[in-house]
């Protein structure tokens, strides 16, 4: 984990992300196991507590000094911004606008962030795969 900088939470890397859990082990008793977005997915409102704990973020500091982090995308094996099998690459677009969570029960990983258009906002969550984390 990168040293944190004030006014920020801590900025977290693939490795970092790398370290939670495989969403396929979740318990099924655990609360959070009707969250299922193994791609993007659209929810009403960005979620947190009780359920979930923030961890860090992907947002690199020098954005808070008012510099855009690149909306380039990166893909492999023909996925999309919503494939399932798409990499989740922290420097790359969407990530590197990310919050970062986890299920309060179970440490499952949960990347969050809200887009923003001319006319709507739409608040987005994907679970993390540890296996497909790339740098």
């Amino acid at each position: 984990m990168a040293p944190p900088v004030a006014g920020m939470p801590p900025r977290l890397t693939a490795e970092d992300l790398r370290r939670l859990p495989d969403p396929a082990a979740t318990p099924a008793d655990c609360a959070c196991k009707h969250l299922r977005c193994a791609g993007w997915e659209s929810v009403p409102a960005p979620l947190g507590e009780p359920l979930l704990q923030r961890l860090g973020t992907l947002r690199d500091a020098a954005d808070a000094d008012g510099a855009e982090p690149t909306v380039q995308e990166l893909h492999a094996d023909g996925s999309r911004y919503a494939s399932p099998h798409a990499p989740i690459a922290p420097a790359w677009f969407p990530y590197n606008r990310c919050e970062v969570w986890a299920c309060r029960a179970c440490g499952r990983g949960f990347l969050q962030y809200t887009e923003f258009g001319g006319y709507y906002v739409d608040h987005r969550l994907r679970e993390v795969d540890p296996g497909r984390v790339v740098d």
